[in-house]
């Protein structure tokens, strides 16, 4: 089985943020491969990975990054796939300075953007984008979808339930 996804995160202090995307993923039974990469730390890493991803089967690539949060727009200079950024909190400016990096991309180089600290969002964008081509995957997603309202219907049934002296 080779992976569809591939989650890259900066440094592993990330982990609790992007183990999320994880374990969409895995819900979803989409495979994914997951690494530590640094815009700044391992520059060569980081290209030879955005210059081979595609060759390697990967359809799209989640990568997290907080402060300068340049990783997602690297790889995304680096590679036809597309890229979608999570901005991580963690500095001082709460992960807002992550976000401005991400989404601050010039023309030709676009990097999806999801909400600071928005991993499950990615992994769900991920999963749409390889529905397009594979029916499998958007049979899923549809299913998923649709357990999403069936939450909400269960959640106001149970709040119909709860009794109160002047409730209406």
């Amino acid at each position: 089985m080779n992976p569809q996804v591939s989650i890259i995160m900066g440094s592993t202090s990330d982990m609790p943020v992007m183990e999320k995307a994880m374990k969409f993923l895995d819900e979803m039974e989409i495979p994914f491969e997951v690494n530590a990469l640094s815009a700044h730390r391992t520059p060569k890493a980081v290209e030879e990975f955005a210059l081979n991803a595609a060759g390697r089967g990967i359809k799209v690539i989640i990568a997290g990054a907080g402060m300068a949060a340049a990783l997602p727009g690297v790889i995304a200079a680096q590679t036809t796939l597309p890229v979608i950024g999570v901005p991580i909190k963690g500095s001082v400016l709460d992960g807002v300075d992550a976000m401005y990096s991400i989404l601050q991309m010039p023309p030709g180089i676009p990097v999806a953007t999801v909400a600071i600290n928005g991993a499950m969002n990615a992994a769900i964008l991920a999963m749409q984008m390889i529905a397009l081509c594979d029916e499998t995957v958007a049979r899923k997603f549809a299913e998923y979808k649709s357990g999403l309202g069936k939450k909400i219907e269960k959640a106001n049934k149970e709040l119909a339930e709860i009794k109160f002296k002047y409730r209406v």
